[in-house]
């Protein structure tokens, strides 16, 4: 049983950045054949797949065109930690943002996700 437990989320204004942690348990990031990434669910939307990074030693991204630019994603085997960095954050990323652990490849749709993570608030605002 893979574990995901997120933390880093907090109130920001426009324009700041954010940088949110992916705790990971039950696996070991370097031997991880899933990919591990990030889904969104803004108020009164349904959940958005936003970021995914391949596991094991190919470290490929892939990032929907929402915040393309604006997010990276990364992991350290290390730590056994996903990160998600936000640049740039506007109204529209308020949302809580969920670590995910999905199929053998990116992107990550909602049918591939395997496991979730309990979710951290994101708000921008002024």
């Amino acid at each position: 049983q893979v574990q995901l437990v997120e933390s880093g989320g907090g109130l920001v204004q426009p324009g700041d950045s954010l940088r949110l942690s992916c705790a990971v348990s039950g696996t070991r990031l370097v031997t991880y054949a899933n990919a591990i990434g990030w889904f969104r669910q803004a108020p009164g939307k349904e959940r958005e797949g936003i970021s995914c990074v391949l596991s094991k030693s190919n470290s490929a991204t892939d990032y929907a065109d929402s915040v393309k630019g604006r997010f990276t994603i990364s992991r350290d085997n290390a730590k056994n930690t996903v990160y998600l960095q936000m640049n740039s954050l506007k109204s529209d990323d308020t949302a809580i943002y969920y670590c995910v652990v999905g199929g053998l490849d990116c992107p990550i749709t909602r049918a591939d996700v395997r496991y979730w993570g309990q979710g951290t608030q994101v708000t921008v605002s002024s």
